[in-house]
């Protein structure tokens, strides 16, 4: 969803350097770039250890409302799409193509993003906080899409920006379409790298 479909990942550095600022240091550039694609547990470990603080699990717990909360405020006025996203979605759909949504994001924030996105696309929903701890690189997160969806991981098409994402989507044993957005990705055995999703369509992806 974040930087795949929605360009989000600039919404959310605005509440990541918040927060950091609010715990008194900065968020650097390798930080930023190892919590892309990441679940909020993660997130907060990063930021914490970055930034010489004690990962003690209620100060996270606390910055992790805090983040959510800011995220969230920003999400309610719209996300603006990624370019040929929604052109995609649009050419699945009319295709009857099943879709599943698989985000690292937490339930909450995800529901607030369909709004703009459109939770009719989508036949299921997986998201960070709804796989026992299980998130991106492990497999389960498209392992689960799949399964909702009654098709084997092997028969999916998995769309991602992020190496995280990627990683979880080739270990499920999907056809994976890497789009970066935040963090550049180089081509390799497993996947297939474009620049954006303009002329992305049902039938580019059922070529894949």
């Amino acid at each position: 969803m974040d930087g795949t479909l929605v360009d989000s990942e600039k919404l959310w550095d605005i509440g990541l350097r918040e927060l950091a600022e609010q715990l008194g240091g900065e968020l650097d550039a390798r930080t930023r770039d190892a919590v892309v694609g990441s679940n909020m547990d993660n997130t907060m470990l990063e930021i914490f250890t970055s930034l010489g603080l004690d990962p003690e699990p209620a100060a996270m717990e606390k910055a992790a409302t805090w983040l959510t909360e800011r995220t969230a405020s920003l999400f309610r006025n719209g996300l603006p799409w990624r370019p040929g996203a929604r052109e995609a979605l649009e050419s699945l759909q009319a295709h009857d193509v099943p879709m599943a949504l698989v985000t690292s994001t937490e339930r909450a924030l995800t529901e607030l993003a369909l709004e703009s996105i459109g939770r009719a696309f989508f036949s299921a929903t997986i998201c960070g906080d709804e796989v026992d701890g299980r998130n991106k690189p492990h497999p389960a997160p498209y392992l689960m899409a799949a399964d909702l969806l009654g098709v084997p991981a092997t028969r999916c098409v998995a769309v991602e920006d992020s190496l995280l994402g990627m990683q979880s989507a080739v270990a499920a044993g999907c056809t994976v379409l890497v789009v970066p957005a935040e963090v550049p990705i180089p081509p390799g055995e497993g996947w297939t790298v474009r620049e954006s999703l303009v002329g992305v369509d049902a039938y580019t992806l059922g070529a894949l």
